[in-house]
């Protein structure tokens, strides 16, 4: 087993390639160990090179909307009133502080998500 640490594009491809072939290596093996260090140093390599943003925050609404089979009638609940929810999720109308506190409480929504400019 030699890891090296990944410093750019080609040693990041060849990680991958390395993790496909032993990906199924069995727990506590030497395939396994170098299995777990690979993604680790490919994970590090993704999150500096490739960083995921934060969603809208109304596309945050909508998507755990979706994942918990939520109405626009559940959402007035948290925010308040069915007239300003529809503004809210047609970006008609900002998210004040109070909203994004209940969302967050209710939805778990992260903060991060909730307070981004839309």
């Amino acid at each position: 087993m030699t890891i090296k640490v990944i410093k750019n594009e080609a040693d990041y491809q060849r990680a991958l390639s390395r993790l496909e072939k032993i990906f199924d290596a069995p727990a506590n093996s030497e395939a396994g160990d170098e299995a777990e260090l690979l993604t680790i140093l490919i994970d590090t390599y993704e999150k500096e090179h490739y960083p995921i943003e934060a969603p809208d925050p109304i596309e945050a609404i909508k998507f755990r909307m979706d994942q918990m089979n939520l109405t626009r009638t559940d959402i007035a609940k948290i925010i308040g009133y069915q007239s300003r929810t529809t503004e809210i999720l047609n970006k008609k109308r900002k998210l004040s502080l109070g909203m994004i506190r209940n969302l967050h409480d209710k939805l778990h929504i992260p903060y991060e998500s909730l307070m981004s400019e839309y």
